[in-house]
């Protein structure tokens, strides 16, 4: 597959790397905005890119450390034991957009992004930040009670001694399916960097998870206008895929999404997306054609 995108490697302490990937606007600049992906996911969304460059503004989005460009022989994929330490390339992303001329910029986060990019703007209150705007956020595990209360009891304790140990294989087929073009959607992707049933759930990684969750459970303070993408209903813990897959999110529960949007801080939209697949702008196209003009829409008002 082609990948033609401007990339910029990012420096980390350690010998660590990320990756920026910059498309710039068509014509004169109003603006720019900072995309993050999800788990087991990077940046290949043209279209999205596309589609705000065609409106004016500069557009980047990151691979984090150990996701999709940023991996090296011998990493382990996904890896983090606290997701505070990806404040490090989202803070080095974030100056060299000020580096190419803006004062300013707004957020864009998909899922498992959708849960990094609030912690770090709740800690990070001096950014020259406009708005965020989160796309199918993950904010509580999509599973039963037990697993949540009890099963995150002992994550947090053998996370701490057994960080690489592997909970899940992977998360299943059914939504890469219904997104790659092999198969039942219309996306190409590097399955090396993105495969089809994503990379292992690891014991540390998941410790990091439920604390970022429990932290923002209990509320956040981000000081901009934020936005809450979601589809319409789940479809959670199918075996195999069904044409039911490509009209819901397959990955999270969208009540969780809604239940917990308030908690990010005082001005907060939420906004559903019937039929939407988890990621609202692979879903199908009359669907993500209202999904991206909702966020138009959204950004025009912040802006007025």
């Amino acid at each position: 597959m082609s990948d033609d995108f401007d990339t910029r490697t990012l420096q980390l302490k350690g010998g660590i790397v990320a990756t920026l990937v910059r498309v710039p606007a068509d014509g004169e600049t109003r603006g720019a905005i900072l995309y993050v992906h999800g788990f087991a996911d990077y940046f290949f969304q043209r279209h999205v890119a596309e589609h705000f460059t065609a409106q004016g503004y500069d557009f980047y989005a990151v691979d984090l450390r150990y996701y999709g460009r940023s991996l090296r022989d011998g990493d382990t994929p996904n890896f983090a034991l606290d997701l505070s330490i990806y404040y490090e390339e989202l803070d080095a992303a974030a100056e060299l957009i000020r580096e190419d001329g803006h004062e300013r910029f707004t957020v864009m986060a998909h899922s498992t992004g959708g849960l990094i990019t609030p912690l770090w703007l709740d800690a990070r209150k001096d950014l020259p930040v406009d708005a965020l705007v989160l796309n199918s956020p993950w904010f509580e595990l999509a599973e039963p009670w037990l697993a949540r209360t009890v099963g995150t009891a002992a994550i947090k304790v053998l996370g701490r001694y057994l960080p690489k140990l592997v909970l899940r294989p992977g998360l299943g087929g059914v939504y890469g399916e219904s997104i790659h073009k092999d198969h039942h959607g219309e996306w190409d992707f590097d399955l090396k960097m993105k495969p089809l049933n994503a990379f292992p759930v690891l014991l540390g990684w998941l410790r990091a998870i439920r604390i970022g969750h429990a932290k923002l459970q209990a509320g956040l303070d981000v000081r901009v206008p934020i936005l809450v993408l979601h589809s319409s209903r789940s479809l959670l813990r199918a075996k195999a895929w069904t044409p039911d897959a490509m009209t819901a999110d397959t990955v999270l529960d969208v009540a969780d999404m809604v239940k917990y949007a308030p908690k990010l801080g005082r001005d907060v939209t939420v906004v559903e997306i019937a039929d939407g697949l988890h990621d609202l702008f692979l879903s199908a196209e009359a669907v993500r054609t209202k999904a991206l003009t909702e966020v138009d829409n959204w950004l025009a008002r912040q802006s007025s």
